[in-house]
């Protein structure tokens, strides 16, 4: 695994307090990284997080976590002219294919997350934030591979070669990681020698009950999706202790921004890898990624105004390409196919998401749905809601398309309210935080006759390989490979 830095510019643009955009400076970190400040780390950790879900890893050509999910949930295709997704459509898993969402987890937010958790405790509101970010990219990571490095990870020259843990016993010690994270928090609000975050917290400026609530969100996107796995009753005692805590959920979109410029190196990376460069040039991965023709027809026929946020509108109308056809006409190309919407990418300056409000309705409503507690018809419209506003429409847009009399739609007709939910949901996660999606898909089923490639010879892949610097430096713990067609993760089975 690579080791990063964070360079000099930081160090001076932290000192003088001109501006959040030196955060966006990352380069290779030192070989003991605990010996900066806690407040330098923090955002170059959050710029890594941003990254991995929406940009290209560490400016390399690497494609995100949210990209793959596009792919695999047939959102995205490509144009005429272009051979760039060969892997993609073929379902071409290997120890190479999306290696860096291994890699690069390990390597760049979580190394910086744990360096934060070695300071003092006078820092202890960064320590809980380095503990729930943690949560989040551990999830991510188990949710992907299954077993993984994680209670003997991270210890820099002391274990090169870490243990993998049960990816079950992962998720429960998440749950008591976001536990204390809070609990730390709440330490560090009555201590009067705490140090707290400002303007170097890139995600919610040092407001800590924010970060309360995004812990207990996490707590329920575990909750959801091993409510089958883990059992009722420890989901139940579960969510009382959130509602005990009190601090609730997130109220709005969890994105990161240091400071997002149109500048080198500084633009949003989503922006930056498939919108337009500093100079205002179209993106080749712009011109090479399109709308599939059955997510067009799909939207088009169910009257969703999200269509035209989510996807480019061509002069000549939307077009799309259905993944793996190889179009040999030019009508297909990058001018008249539908690339990536103005609802998704907006402008250089753009928040980078990582966890949207929508799916934290979608996941309360799923398991008001099972019994849990709350109005599953309410969460569902409001997460309904939260996406239409995300991608620049209205409450109002969302109040008209949710009085359709079509299952899926309106949640009174839809006969299978699990499908409605993680159909929305679906639709919601486009072109955003899309892996979540095929989370689901492998859980439920859900959305029904997705299709798969025409290149594919089987369905979609349900885990990844481990990365082939596991399978040489790491060989006598790396689990045997599974076969990443059949064998789920522990909350699919």
């Amino acid at each position: 695994m690579k080791k990063y830095i964070i360079i000099a510019t930081i160090l001076v643009g932290m000192l003088s307090m001109t501006s959040c955009e030196e955060f966006l400076d990352v380069n290779k970190d030192p070989n003991n990284p605990t010996e900066v400040s806690p407040n330098l780390i923090l955002p170059v950790a959050q710029v890594y997080t941003a990254r991995y879900i929406q940009g290209a890893a560490n400016g390399t050509t690497a494609r995100s976590l949210n990209h793959l999910g596009n792919m695999l949930m047939y959102n995205w295709s490509e144009s005429y002219g272009f051979s760039w997704y060969d892997e993609e459509f073929k379902y071409l898993v290997s120890t190479t294919f999306y290696a860096s969402l291994f890699n690069n987890a390990y390597s760049d937010a979580l190394k910086q997350y744990t360096a934060i958790e070695e300071v003092s405790d006078v820092y202890k509101s960064y320590k809980a934030i380095a503990k729930i970010m943690k949560a989040y990219h551990f999830q991510i990571l188990v949710d992907l591979y299954g077993d993984v490095p994680y209670s003997e990870a991270l210890q820099r020259g002391v274990n090169p070669t870490p243990k993998y843990d049960k990816a079950e016993d992962i998720y429960s010690d998440l749950m008591v990681q976001l536990d204390n994270a809070i609990k730390m928090i709440e330490q560090a609000e009555v201590d009067p020698l705490a140090e707290f975050p400002g303007n170097d917290d890139a995600m919610f400026g040092g407001d800590m009950t924010s970060w309360k609530q995004f812990a207990n969100t996490l707590k329920v996107r575990i909750l959801n999706r091993a409510a089958d796995a883990k059992g009722s009753a420890y989901v139940t005692a579960e969510l009382a202790k959130i509602a005990t805590e009190g601090s609730g959920y997130i109220t709005a979109n969890v994105g990161v921004n240091p400071g997002y410029v149109a500048e080198e190196g500084k633009q949003n990376p989503i922006w930056d890898f498939l919108g337009k460069s500093v100079t205002g040039t179209v993106q080749m991965n712009n011109d090479a990624t399109c709308a599939t023709q059955w997510i067009l027809n799909y939207l088009t026929s169910t009257n969703d105004p999200r269509l035209d946020r989510l996807y480019e509108k061509p002069a000549t109308g939307h077009l799309g390409v259905d993944q793996g056809t190889n179009p040999t006409s030019t009508d297909f190309g990058a001018k008249f196919v539908s690339n990536i919407g103005p609802g998704i990418l907006k402008a250089a300056t753009q928040d980078a998401i990582i966890f949207t409000l929508a799916e934290s309705y979608f996941n309360q409503a799923e398991l008001a749905l099972n019994s849990f507690g709350g109005n599953a018809e309410s969460l569902y419209n409001a997460g309904v809601e939260a996406s239409f506003v995300t991608l620049g429409l209205t409450t109002a847009n969302a109040a008209t398309y949710l009085l359709q009399e079509f299952s899926n739609i309106n949640y009174a007709v839809s006969t299978n309210k699990l499908q409605a939910i993680i159909t929305q949901k679906w639709i919601a996660m486009n072109g955003i935080t899309a892996e979540q999606s095929w989370f689901d898909y492998n859980r439920t089923g859900f959305p029904a006759n997705l299709p798969t490639s025409i290149m594919a010879t089987t369905d979609r892949p349900v885990r990844l390989f481990y990365p082939a610097s596991e399978t040489t430096g790491n060989t006598a713990n790396v689990p045997t490979q599974l076969n990443a067609f059949t064998a789920k993760i522990f909350w699919a089975n």
